[in-house]
């Protein structure tokens, strides 16, 4: 392993710690000894456009057909859609063939589907075995109207460190309609090793593989854990997720050419991101193109766009401070390329507002002094963030501020709560919500203290003081949070988690704030 010279997340929090629905307890991998099941992976869709949607399960044909094992052979599996749970009236269906060199996942793109229609689909296996029945819903015309539109916004969720109870909240409120997409900003799985990234109580389940996930086959057998979690399965199940993957999903602080955590020892960096982004693709209910580019677009009717944005295949590396404080940030993060596509995505859209699903915190990080002593210009904290590449991020802003609309970053990544107006040449042009994560370690871990302790409360003041564009902080607490939009403002909820030691803990609403385009904050 290489260390970065830029402070990274990681090092952010220990230094600052330094100084459908299910509500059951998660389960361990079913293991051959146990009774076969083709589906313990459960369902998922993403990606819904006007017509259309993807669906998503894996198959595990013979009990040996674990992932990543590379056994079991190929088998036909079909899919339905209908209008009701009960699957009685099929409109849209047909047979899909997955085998060993897709880890049996299969991906399906349903199409000819009616706009704004909630949909229901199952698949089913050779021996005539049922999957769970998902829902899903498709979008709406891209000139209709639309008043509200409620996001569940979710990142980091560490199998170590906790239990995914957040999710099997999201589950609850989908089912009660109060949701409407999930937008998960990375940190989906942990590439560590057992016991190397876990939170205050140790770890409180433990990952596979043991080891670090290098190859295609570790990467695979760690998805296929997690996508036992009872409540990622509900989570799944229960609406469409548009996702986009960060660092973790191949090494901590990736980038173009490499990352932190990945060696000289661990093979050559390209072929190990390969086999992350191989293994992504297969898990996740992704929509791909040939040249599997991640990032792009949805419209929410005549009311919003989301671009989500791909950072970590395209950055340069993260600077030093030295450099940061020689070159100001030049480095690039999104590539020419995205870019321009991300402009043209922008400034071409009708809807009201724009909004960008960023995995790292667009908002300044940084550090200004105190009241007795300020410095000459403010140092930030954390180059993996947008600090590290601030040229780049102005050139973004002065896009965002010609469109003459609103725009709402969504970011996750650093494990803690953050709610900022987002300005350029000081006239507010949107809005940042950062969520916390599902389970991921945050100050309180790392500090080894209880939550909001004095250390985390007076970090919280220290960046307030520092950061006057940032309204919310909070560095302790685990959850998801919701975004809910309208034409005039986008009001923000941080959910949390009470104890992520606990499968069935207490999840509810704690913050909330509203933000309204030209006036801030309210």
């Amino acid at each position: 392993m290489t260390d970065s010279p830029a402070i990274t997340r990681r090092q952010f929090l220990q230094s600052t710690a330094a100084a459908i629905v299910l509500t059951v307890p998660a389960t361990t991998p079913m293991t051959a000894s146990e009774a076969h099941s083709w589906f313990q992976h459960g369902v998922a869709s993403g990606d819904p456009t006007t017509h259309s949607v993807i669906l998503w399960t894996r198959v595990t044909p013979s009990v040996d057909a674990v992932p990543g094992s590379g056994r079991g052979e190929s088998v036909t599996v079909i899919w339905e859609v209908a209008r009701e749970a009960s699957i009685s009236t099929v409109i849209a269906g047909g047979t899909v063939v997955t085998g060993p060199e897709y880890d049996h996942t299969v991906h399906i793109d349903a199409s000819g589907l009616e706009p704004a229609t909630r949909y229901f689909y199952r698949f089913t296996a050779p021996t005539g075995e049922h999957s769970p029945v998902g829902a899903t819903t498709t979008l709406m015309r891209d000139d209709a109207p639309l008043a509200s539109l409620n996001l569940a916004v979710a990142s980091c969720a560490n199998w170590e460190s906790g239990h995914f109870a957040a999710y099997g909240d999201i589950a609850r409120r989908a089912a009660a309609h109060r949701l409407d997409l999930v937008v998960f900003l990375g940190d989906y799985i942990y590439e560590y090793a057992r016991g190397e990234f876990t939170g205050k109580q140790g770890a409180v389940r433990q990952v596979e593989p043991a080891g670090e996930t290098i190859t295609l086959d570790q990467y695979r057998v760690r998805y296929g854990l997690y996508r036992t979690d009872p409540h990622l399965q509900a989570a799944h199940a229960a609406l469409p997720w548009v996702v986009m993957w960060d660092d973790h999903e191949s090494a901590n602080d990736s980038w173009r050419e490499g990352a932190q955590n990945h060696g000289p020892g661990e093979g050559g960096w390209h072929a190990r991101q390969q086999a992350a982004l191989q293994a992504y693709l297969e898990w996740m209910p992704v929509r791909t193109t040939a040249a599997s580019l991640l990032y792009r677009s949805f419209r929410f009717g005549e009311l919003a766009q989301l671009s989500m944005v791909d950072l970590r295949s395209f950055r340069d590396a993260p600077p030093s401070h030295a450099q940061w404080l020689v070159d100001g940030g030049s480095a690039n993060m999104l590539g020419s390329e995205q870019f321009s596509w991300l402009k043209t995505q922008v400034e071409n859209s009708p809807a009201r507002w724009n909004i960008i699903g960023s995995s790292v915190m667009f908002s300044p990080m940084q550090i200004t002094g105190h009241p007795q002593f300020r410095l000459p210009a403010p140092l930030p904290t954390n180059l993996d963030q947008w600090d590290g590449y601030s040229h780049e991020r102005d050139h973004l802003l002065s896009v965002l501020a010609g469109t003459g609309k609103p725009t709402l970053f969504l970011a996750g990544d650093i494990h803690s709560e953050w709610g900022s107006t987002v300005s350029a040449d000081g006239r507010q042009v949107g809005a940042e919500l950062v969520c916390s994560s599902i389970s991921s370690p945050n100050v309180d871990d790392f500090a080894q203290l209880p939550e909001n302790n004095h250390l985390s409360l007076g970090t919280e003041a220290f960046l307030r003081d520092n950061c006057p564009h940032v309204r919310h902080v909070d560095l302790d607490a685990h959850g998801y949070a919701i975004a809910s939009l309208s034409p005039a403002s986008v009001r923000f909820t941080w959910v949390r988690v009470e104890d992520v030691t606990r499968a069935d803990s207490p999840v509810g609403d704690r913050v909330g704030l509203e933000w309204v385009y030209e006036h801030g904050f309210l």
